[in-house]
């Protein structure tokens, strides 16, 4: 059959689908007709040729039947004819006959076979498949089995047969006069099969013979299989798998194989291979490039054989010199003769970004370790004539390619070849010892003949660096050996010129170097042995010096499909008029970069190559190049881009067909959705129907001809009372899927009952440890009143169907049920339904309506929606999925109605993250808020949104439109060294982008002499400094801070009196700094009272040089050396004993030196004479208690008053006060309680006082000296100043400097 026929073969009611179209829902079937016309047209025109099967000779007549467009659509048989022939028969009914018998058929894995036959009969027959006398059900293994009939043909097609699909197949036609069948075997040969011919015998016994007697029959699975993996050059690479094989008969041990394209791996050097009983691994060590390729474990057992391949890439090890080519590769010995060998390689795929200049060609005699490098100047070409070997050596090669920049790594060393004759090789094997010693026969001499001409010469290769002769030895060479000459000429003259005139050669094959490129040289040969040189050979054509060898044009045009998530399927037009084509090597770059990456390492035949390690998501471009002896081709044209994801495919099948209304000519049909869409969303369904009549199903008709994109589809047009069965076709852009398998069968008949029917499309989402999220659609049965509330039962999954238990104890009307309502405990799989009841006023109406279809789950975490108020202030739903699909979408739901276009909120996905920004949140967008996600394992999340909650978020969303910067201080302002001023304050936190602006009374000022600003970003501070403060400088002072948004500013006024105190402090401060340039004070000039009643003046100096000077003076007068002075330890004193009247006056002490000078006084005036008294004491006497006090200098003018309880004392006999000498005192006769207390005495000389106290205590009935010993006595002495006059501390009267 064409495909045209197979069009005929689809049932009518199909043809006027408008969905149909053989473009894309017989795709699969165009496939299979096209390799079975290929085997079919192979076994007709091998019937032809050997006669093997020839038709019966009395085979009724058939004929082709063809449509209106003259396309066959099947073999019929002439009715008409029989029809009239059985006319005279009493009954037109007759037993099923085969006009065409099945035919066997051998095919290849793979592949597709159809087996087809022509069948008679009336009734027309019911026809049957069996495989094995079993029954073929082809909705058991959906896209496996097609079955079809049409106009009397019938026909079983297999799709991608593989091992199990060897058998015996019998097609059995029955009808009510009777039943015949017919047999066809199908053997399934694989092409290992090759080196396997005992496999391929035992498997056509089986066929024959299926079920041996006492046979076992062992089932092989490969698990922990080994994926595509990435190696690189120098590393070791293991992979492998787990078989597990029943029984498991130790033994019965699998035969384990490991194949690289398709080639069969042995052990060596470089592949080890282990079984440990339960695993296969295979090792490469040391990865070479010629490792690259498709990699394929085969575990043979005597029931057949398993196998599973992946691809192994390897990539160039990194270069010794950066922009180094990559290493040649495959590099074998070719045309090995006595002293000659011809050794090709293979191009990298990687010139280091420079093209590759050629390559040099190295040998090694196998047993030692020198390398000989075997050419001069490197050469293109990838094959090379190598010369000049020793006869019986057996040697090793490896090449080097080398560009611009530097040589390559060396290949991988060739396997071993000898230099020796071929037929001699032939003799003694494919191996030569290394030692290279010839075994020599003696023989008795004879007499020696000049041997004849060489026959049959050519030049079998020409290039521009050499040209490569070959030719036979001659027929009468006598029993000696013989050598060969050759010698050339220029085209055009006959001027003939050995070539080499020293040694002669031993090959029938000779390499000419150093010939003119483009010149034309003709050849000839002369054979020579003891008895001496013979006629010369016919001369060669003349050949002309050059590439014979084009390199390939570029590759056509490249097309990349998608493939999974992470490869892609690149195909592309092979090169035009190709000779010798080696491969194809492909690269990939990402969209826009520019930068190429080789995809393969090793050339690839065909043109078609899965690239893998491609970043998911990504966009690619791809190009392509050929590859022969001659070198590498152009790129060909960049690719379209296209996206890494994985391919799509017609979804899978739909299940659970669920009936939710019947009336007397219609029903409501329910499904749910397939457990794979393809990689692409479905686009609809389409549902089929066929009667049930007798328990003997129908033809399938179509419900619907467009597609419906809900769950849920009215049948109609259905006949009341009949029964019927239903399957559904789910769709996408790939096309139509396989149909489910049938349901159940229903009776269309009106639901009469006073329930409701059963909620539909149960949804689980929002899965959490404890609790979920279940959505449903209201039944469309609604029963004799409204639905006004629904239940929620539950179940473990495993658990009996008694074990349903109520979720909720009252209805909800509701069509969803949250987490918050939802509380499950379990932690285990569990199985959810959910029921419909009606009105509840009705106690009779309690029946329960449960759904047909329920859900089960794990409980699991999910994650949450997180809700974010940016810098900007939007408030936006943020959901991100860890586990997203290429074909993943984010699905939002508001009060779980989906949003496909909502007007308060924006919808925003990138990558694994989408969110649901409000454009002006309000008390409208109250509710709860859910997203869900396609295409993964229920990956879905909620957000309720309360008018608190959107309280707390507005005042967030303020904050963050109008941000303030926080400030740890104000602007304050301080003094520094020299009189500067420093404004200054610190935020807390403050970004790089931060900026400052300075203003003065609203006038910005900048750095410039007067003001020097810095702003540390780290810490926050800010800063300004000004030298002095002048008048123009009083008024208020602003730091305004801005860091992007948020904004903040801080003043300081500085006016009045505020500003003129810190504008006489700095002044201060400057001349302090300049006075203490040169010899200063430290503490200026005081004074003194000794024990000795002695006056010391004194002051503390610093900074004082050698040639630096203190100069006293009194008066103005300045006081000699002679006189008490005295400098130590930076204190210069002046002691002045006996101190009288006479030595009042100022003092004044003046330093200085070449830096400068400072000066300090004292005023030591007459008035300040009474501050030389000492402190009160006590002293017990005879007579009582005594106050006393000692003054350095006494005279008439010092007025003394004394005070008890600050009050003046009024003297009596008990109490009485004098002067002795210097010592002025107070005496208390008796005492008593009463004289207990605070006692002061007051001195005033008519300028100024000084007040000193004492604290008297103790028991008044006590003798004095116990008085004076027990009384807590506490001195504290208060310097006080007069009304009006300055405090001053003890022994100084006032200084200046």
């Amino acid at each position: 059959f064409s495909s045209d026929t197979m069009s005929g073969l689809i049932p009518f009611y199909q043809k006027h689908h408008r969905h149909y179209d053989r473009g894309y829902r017989s795709r699969e079937a165009e496939s299979a007709i096209s390799q079975y016309q290929q085997s079919s047209s192979t076994y007709s025109s091998h019937n032809s040729e050997g006669g093997v099967s020839p038709l019966p000779k009395r085979a009724k007549p058939t004929y082709l039947a063809m449509d209106k467009e003259n396309q066959i659509i099947g073999y019929v048989v002439p009715i008409f004819r029989e029809y009239h022939k059985r006319l005279n028969e009493d009954s037109l009914m007759h037993t099923p006959e085969f006009v065409i018998k099945p035919r066997s058929h051998t095919v290849w894995e793979k592949q597709c076979v159809r087996l087809h036959c022509t069948i008679s009969g009336w009734p027309e027959p019911r026809v049957v498949w069996y495989k094995n006398n079993v029954s073929i059900d082809p909705m058991a293994k959906p896209g496996k089995y097609k079955v079809v009939s049409s106009y009397s043909v019938h026909s079983l097609e297999i799709n991608k047969c593989d091992f199990d699909d060897t058998a015996q197949y019998r097609v059995s036609a029955m009808n009510s006069k009777g039943e015949t069948s017919a047999f066809a075997s199908v053997v399934v040969k694989s092409r290992f099969e090759m080196n396997h011919p005992k496999l391929f015998l035992m498997r056509t016994l089986n066929v024959i013979a299926p079920s041996l007697p006492y046979g076992v029959k062992f089932e092989t699975n490969i698990v922990e299989k080994f994926g595509v993996s990435f190696g690189r050059e120098g590393e070791t690479l293991s992979f492998g798998c787990s078989v597990i094989i029943y029984p498991s008969l130790q033994r019965f041990q699998p035969e384990i194989e490991w194949y690289r394209d398709d080639k069969l791996l042995v052990p060596s050097k470089w592949v080890q291979m282990h079984w440990s009983g339960d695993r296969a691994t295979l090792t490469l060590s040391h990865l070479n490039k010629e490792d690259e390729g498709l990699y394929t474990l085969r575990v043979i057992t005597k029931s057949g054989f398993e196998t599973h391949s992946a691809y192994v890439f390897v990539r160039d090890a990194d270069a010794e010199v950066a922009g180094a080519p990559g290493a040649p590769l495959d590099v074998h010995s070719l045309d090995a003769n006595k002293d000659y060998v011809i050794v090709s390689w293979k191009q990298p795929a990687v010139d280091g970004g420079s093209p590759i200049l050629g390559y040099f060609v190295d040998r090694c005699e196998v047993g030692v370790t020198h390398w000989v490098q075997c050419n001069d100047t490197p050469v293109k070409f990838a094959r090379f004539p190598v010369t000049g070997l020793v006869e019986g050596r057996s040697y090793v090669f490896r090449v080097r390619a080398v560009n611009k920049v530097g040589m390559s790594h060396p290949s991988r060393v060739s396997e071993p070849v000898a230099a020796m004759d071929p037929a001699d090789r032939t003799r003694k094997g494919t191996s030569a010892p290394w030692t290279g010693q010839i075994i020599v026969t003696e023989e008795e001499p004879v007499e020696g003949v000049v041997p004849g001409r060489p026959r049959d010469l050519s030049v079998i290769e020409a290039t521009k660096n050499y040209v490569v002769l070959s030719w036979k030895p001659p027929g009468d060479k006598g029993h000696e050996g013989v050598m060969y000459y050759v010698e050339k000429c220029v085209s055009g003259t006959d001027s003939w010129q050995r070539v080499n005139t020293e040694i002669p050669v031993r090959s029938p094959r000779f390499a000419l170097f150093d010939l003119a490129e483009g010149k034309s040289y003709r050849f000839r040969v002369r054979c020579c042995n003891s008895a001496g040189v013979g006629e010369p050979s016919e001369p060669t054509e003349a050949t002309t010096v050059g590439d014979k060898l084009d390199i390939p044009s570029a590759p056509g045009r490249v097309v990349p499909t998608r493939n999974t998530d992470t490869s892609v399927v690149v195909s592309w037009e092979a090169s035009r008029d190709a000779k010798e084509l080696v491969g194809y090597y492909i690269e990939s770059s990402i969209s826009g970069s520019n930068a190429w990456e080789p995809c393969n390492n090793k050339p690839v035949k065909g043109t078609r190559f899965i690239c893998h390690g491609l970043t998911t998501g990504e966009s690619y471009v791809f190009r392509v190049r050929a590859v022969n002896a001659a070198g590498i081709s152009e790129f060909s044209q960049e690719s379209e881009a296209i996206k890494v994801k994985a391919a799509i495919a017609s979804p899978t099948p739909p299940y659970g067909i669920t009936v939710l209304e019947c009336v007397r000519d219609s029903m409501v049909l329910a499904w749910k959705q397939p457990t794979f869409i393809g990689g692409a969303d479905i686009t609809g369904y389409f549902v089929d129907y066929r009667e049930v009549i007798g328990g003997v199903p129908g033809k399938w008709h179509e419900a619907n001809i467009k597609a419906v994109s809900e769950r849920a589809y009215r049948v109609s047009e259905l006949k009341e009372n009949m029964l019927y069965q239903f399957q559904v076709r789910a769709a996408n852009m790939a096309g139509v899927g396989i149909p489910s398998l049938p349901s159940e069968t229903f009776k269309c008949e009106e639901w009469t009952i006073a329930v409701p029917g059963p909620p539909h499309d149960l949804q689980v989402q929002e899965v959490r440890k404890d609790s979920l999220v279940l959505l449903w659609k209201p039944p469309v049965y609604q029963g004799r009143d409204a639905v006004n509330g629904y239940y929620i039962d539950i179940k473990e999954a495993d658990a009996d169907f008694e074990m349903w238990r109520g979720v909720n104890e009252k209805a909800t009307h509701k069509t969803f049920m949250t987490g918050c309502d939802i509380s499950i405990r379990l932690r285990k799989l569990s199985t959810l339904v959910v029921n419909t009841k009606t009105n509840q006023n009705h106690p009779d109406l309690t029946t329960l309506n449960k759904i047909q279809q329920a859900i089960c789950f794990f409980l699991t975490g999910t994650a949450e929606i997180v809700v974010d108020v940016d810098d900007d202030g939007v408030i936006s739903l943020n959901f991100e999925c860890s586990n997203l699909t290429a074909d993943s979408k984010f699905v939002w739901s508001k009060n779980y109605m989906e949003m496909t276009e909502p007007e308060r909120m924006t919808l925003e996905t990138k990558g694994n993250k989408s969110k649901a920004i409000f454009k002006t949140p309000s008390e409208e967008d109250l509710g709860i808020y859910s997203c869900f996600v396609t295409h993964t394992d229920g990956a879905s999340a909620s957000y309720t949104l309360s008018e608190e909650t959107l309280k707390e978020l507005l005042k967030v969303s303020h904050d963050h439109k109008f941000p303030i910067i926080p400030l740890k201080t104000e602007l304050a302002v301080e003094l520094l060294e020299k009189g500067r001023v420093r404004f200054w304050l610190q935020a807390e936190k403050i970004s790089a982008n931060g900026k400052v602006e300075y203003v003065f009374n609203d006038n910005m000022i900048h750095q410039g002499e007067k003001y020097k600003m810095n702003f540390d970003k780290n810490t926050g501070v800010i800063e300004m400094f000004m030298e002095s403060l002048g008048k123009e400088d009083e008024g208020t002072f602003t730091f305004q801070l801005q860091d992007g948004k948020a904004t903040n500013q801080s003043s300081l006024v500085l006016i009045g009196d505020v500003f003129k105190q810190l504008q006489k402090e700095s002044e201060f401060q400057k001349k302090e700094w300049i006075r203490k340039q040169g010899p200063h004070f430290v503490e200026y000039l005081g004074y003194e009272v000794t024990p000795e009643c002695c006056v010391r003046l004194k002051c503390k100096v610093a900074n004082m040089k050698k040639d630096s000077v203190a100069l006293w003076y009194k008066d103005g007068r300045e006081i000699k050396v002679n006189e008490k002075l005295d400098f130590s330890e930076g204190v210069l004193t002046l002691e002045i004993a006996q101190i009288s009247k006479k030595d009042a006056g100022i003092y004044e002490v003046v330093l200085k030196d070449d830096r400068g000078k400072d000066t300090s006084t004292l005023n030591l005036t007459d008035q300040g004479i009474t501050n030389s008294s000492t402190p009160l004491k006590i002293q017990s006497t005879e007579e009582g208690i005594r106050l006393y006090t000692f003054v350095s200098y006494y005279n008439d003018e010092l007025h003394v008053t004394w005070h008890h309880k600050d009050a003046a004392i009024a003297f009596t006999e008990r109490i009485k006060s004098g002067v002795v000498g210097e010592q002025l005192w107070l005496q208390i006769s008796e005492p008593t309680e009463k004289d207990k207390g605070k006692y002061a005495i007051e001195f005033f000389d008519g300028k100024g006082g000084l007040r000193r106290t004492v604290e008297l205590a103790g028991q008044g009935e006590e003798t004095h000296t116990q008085l004076l010993q027990s009384a807590a006595i506490r001195v504290r002495e208060e310097t006080a100043e007069s009304p009006g006059q300055n405090q001053q501390t003890e022994g100084q009267l006032h200084s200046s400097g």
